[in-house]
């Protein structure tokens, strides 16, 4: 496509939009002066972009059928095999459908996105084949990942595996279930709010949020570049740390990356939690909507800890609780700025950049209906403040989330995990097809205070299992250090040894 020099109307409306007032001899005179400018842009669009090789054959797979996928988990079934050796040699893994596969398509969960086909590999897609793996297809995900429930997703909602009729989290809402249903060995999902977390809690998956810039979020739709997390959504522990070691470390494209500490995770499998201090953090069991039960099974699995030999003891972060409020900026005004009216990337960073997708995604806007009620109202309220306020509550957010990181650091230099339920209630019947926008929304984000805090301040957090209660899962959170996924693993690997959570 090429670029065209603006006509005079073109022009005046431009200047207008910008502020300035232009007589004719104006508008002509900057039109010549823009002529050498629009030659360098058709200069750009003539050359061949700079993309990585796609490698291993594929097909774009199918869309399966309803007896085939009754909890609508899946969004595309394929089969693209890997390597013939490797670390994952033998094992299926399933891809959250905001991460690009070439050749498959991908709708991110939007209507408005339906019918893009991604024409390069995310780095981690490239890492999971190169280490043998076979990709499975693309599983369900929320509209833009704009919620913590599964019902936003224009093709329906996802299904809780243990209950039908009930939330299975979100927003890597399919990737949780087909874990679950043993549909997939492992499976990757993202985080900006907490969203392989929390379908983990719900779906009964173990979940690993890592530390910011651990994973390359290289070829995944982003969000906002400050919360964008990826990470392995797993049946157990050992696979959850196998997959990381495949995944992680800086593949020179992802801008969130700086200097990742990366080690064998697998390697903390085993070493039991003898000499671990964990400090199980009051503010995370008093957050609105708590239940008793999912604070009962979560104190109860922190009493399991220490009697496997770790010191467990109650603390208190005050400031846990401010974390909702200092994350909505950076997501509201993020998401409108860099997912929405930035096509998907936004400007000023160096990244791989897929203009593909920019293309096929700018057509949001004309159809802006079709997006989800959570997509519409954070992408209005993003554009209210921005229009209003300008960038400065974005800013003041940023500011804080140094001194609320700085409120958990200072516990972690005497603990070296803090404990809490991943979401303060269990899964929750999905709004039926009459339901209210209000429940509508609220179905989507009332369950994620404890998880968001943790995007902003990028310490590395998995939810684990720890029990059943009236036929659904429980989650507990455990939070480390940054880039002390080790200790995380180590002790979540304990926990798992230690009895069926389901029967705890």
């Amino acid at each position: 496509m090429s670029v065209s020099l603006p006509t005079p109307d073109q022009m005046r409306a431009v200047a207008a939009q910008c502020g300035l007032s232009l007589t004719s001899d104006d508008v002509t005179s900057f039109l010549g002066l823009m002529r050498g400018s629009i030659d360098a842009y058709n200069a750009v669009a003539s050359m061949p972009d700079e993309l990585p090789a796609v490698s291993y054959p594929r097909t774009p797979g199918y869309a399966p059928a309803p007896e085939e996928n009754p909890r609508n988990a899946w969004y595309r079934k394929t089969s693209i095999k890997g390597a013939s050796k490797g670390k994952l040699k033998g094992r299926t893994v399933a891809l959250k459908d905001n991460i690009m596969l070439a050749g498959v398509p991908m709708m991110n969960g939007s209507a408005t996105l339906e019918g893009f086909v991604p024409d390069f590999d995310a780095t981690l897609v490239t890492r999971m084949l190169d280490a043998g793996a076979e990709i499975v297809g693309k599983t369900h995900c929320e509209n833009f990942c704009m919620s913590g429930g599964s019902h936003t997703n224009a093709i329906g909602p996802v299904h809780n595996p243990h209950k039908m009729g009930y939330s299975a989290g979100g927003s890597s809402s399919g990737s949780a279930v087909v874990v679950a249903l043993g549909e997939a060995d492992m499976a990757i999902g993202g985080d900006q709010g907490g969203s392989i977390r929390m379908p983990s809690s719900f779906s009964g998956t173990y979940g690993m949020k890592p530390t910011w810039g651990l994973v390359p979020y290289t070829g995944i739709m982003p969000i906002e570049i400050v919360i964008d997390h990826t990470g392995p959504m797993t049946a157990n522990v050992a696979d959850n740390a196998l997959l990381l070691e495949v995944i992680a470390g800086d593949d020179g494209y992802d801008p969130r990356i700086k200097a990742p500490k990366v080690q064998d995770y697998t390697k903390a499998l085993g070493k039991g939690v003898k000499g671990l201090k964990i400090a199980v953090v009051e503010e995370g069991f008093q957050q609105l909507g708590a239940e008793a039960d999912v604070n009962e099974s979560v104190r109860e699995a922190a009493k399991r800890l220490r009697s496997l030999g770790a010191t467990v003891d109650n603390v208190s972060i005050p400031m846990h609780l401010s974390g909702l409020p200092i994350w909505t900026p950076i997501g509201a005004e993020g998401m409108t700025q860099t997912m929405m009216f930035g096509d998907g990337y936004g400007l000023s960073r160096l990244d791989l950049y897929s203009n593909a997708m920019m293309d096929f995604h700018r057509g949001w806007r004309r159809q802006a209906d079709a997006l989800s009620e959570t997509t519409k109202l954070m992408l209005m309220l993003g554009t209210y403040i921005n229009n209003t306020y300008g960038p400065k509550y974005y800013g003041k957010a940023i500011n804080l989330s140094r001194r609320y990181t700085a409120a958990y650091d200072k516990v972690l230099a005497d603990y070296d995990l803090l404990l809490m339920p991943t979401t303060p209630m269990k899964a929750t019947p999905l709004p039926g097809p009459d339901a209210s926008r209000e429940e509508y929304v609220q179905r989507a984000f009332e369950m994620i205070v404890n998880t968001a805090p943790f995007d902003v301040t990028h310490h590395p957090a998995m939810s684990i299992p720890c029990g059943m209660s009236e036929g659904l899962p429980v989650g507990l959170m455990l939070v480390g250090r940054h880039f002390d996924e080790m200790t995380i693993y180590r002790a979540a690997h304990a926990f798992e040894q230690a009895g069926d959570w389901k029967k705890m």
